[in-house]
């Protein structure tokens, strides 16, 4: 907790108004990031199942400009060994638009309602974020197959841009350990951008382009930018519905959950409520 300026020690014979400036320079305690955060939550966790879905609706289509993004940079760059690192910074347009239009996304979910639940761990907290986790999951994945079919199956791109989309959708795939340790460090940066963002003020943007460019340059996979990706590879034959669950979903589902429950929600948790008096009932 900050020093109240009316009792600090003032050893620089500050006058109020300096004192009061002071205050609004020091950073805010991990206390105060874990509050705003889980009264988020709170609230997202009493929103009614339809405006949930339009929200997650809303998420999965603007997650496609992700794809679209980067691919559209990848498209217009000569074949080169820093292609991909250029291109990355599509990547970002889809969680810009997400993050900023206050839109529901599933990965972000694996932290803010999840501090709710770690504050009163009852059936009840328990059961409103799994049906916010399932209500958000599917409606983002619906927007995802949607997006991904408006430029797959339609006359919208060329030839040319959709062997790229094809290429970047195909470079995506791997074996299910790698993908699944690989969806363990996306889910843990989109989680890390959650948490840093009650504090990052005017920074927003640029916190929001940071870790999701890492996630496209790396190769980590996201459950719902991939899925737009994938998606596209099935509405043009280059990828079957069994395998978009076994090599893509599963692992990636499962390692973006372990990255943003167990690596930032829980362990920030844990930093938060340590040494805090217990609650009174």
């Amino acid at each position: 907790m900050c020093p109240d300026p009316e009792n600090k020690p003032n050893t620089l014979k500050l006058d109020r108004n300096e004192l009061k400036k002071t205050q609004e320079r020091i950073t805010i305690s991990v206390g105060v990031v874990h509050e705003v955060i889980r009264e988020e939550g709170e609230q997202e966790l009493q929103r009614s199942i339809p405006a949930l879905a339009w929200s997650g609706l809303a998420a999965g289509l603007s997650m496609g400009f992700s794809m679209l993004g980067e691919g559209m940079i990848y498209h217009g760059l000569p074949a080169s060994s820093w292609r991909k690192l250029v291109a990355g910074l599509g990547y970002s347009l889809g969680f810009i638009i997400v993050v900023l239009g206050r839109q529901q996304l599933f990965t972000e979910n694996t932290l803010t309602p999840i501090l709710p639940l770690m504050q009163d761990l009852t059936w009840r907290k328990f059961a409103q974020v799994m049906t916010l986790w399932a209500t958000v999951l599917a409606t983002n994945l619906l927007g995802a197959l949607l997006f991904a079919w408006a430029i797959a199956d339609t006359s919208l791109f060329k030839a040319g841009m959709q062997h790229t989309l094809t290429t970047l959708g195909h470079d995506a795939l791997r074996p299910f350990a790698p993908m699944f340790l690989g969806a363990v460090f996306a889910g843990w940066l989109v989680a890390l951008m959650v948490w840093l963002l009650p504090a990052a003020e005017t920074a927003r943007v640029a916190i929001i382009m940071l870790l999701t460019y890492v996630i496209s340059v790396a190769g980590f996979p996201h459950l719902i930018a991939g899925s737009v990706e994938a998606f596209y590879l099935v509405w043009r034959g280059g990828l079957s519905w069994p395998q978009y669950f076994t090599q893509f979903m599963i692992p990636t589902f499962l390692g973006n959950v372990v990255g943003g429950v167990v690596l930032v929600a829980a362990l920030n948790h844990a930093q938060a409520t340590a040494g805090a008096p217990p609650t009174r009932k």
